[in-house]
């Protein structure tokens, strides 16, 4: 499961209304949510976001927010 799976789960969301809501196809939620090799656009976050009511920003750094610069 991806870390977008995790929190959705964690937050007992739906993942066919979130789709729904967002625009997307069941399938394309079930590859962004089980498929860690699938990969997130920036869009998809922002509509999956507002589905949910969290700040998109905060559901970036959930989703993000341990990735450090290389030196």
């Amino acid at each position: 499961m991806t870390t977008l799976g995790l929190y959705l789960a964690q937050k007992s969301v739906n993942k066919s209304e979130v789709a729904r809501k967002a625009g997307l196809t069941k399938a394309r939620m079930n590859e962004l949510t089980l498929n860690e090799r699938s990969h997130l656009r920036a869009e998809e976050l922002y509509l999956i976001a507002l589905a949910i009511d969290v700040k998109p920003g905060d559901l970036l750094e959930v989703l993000y927010g341990d990735l450090t610069l290389g030196k």
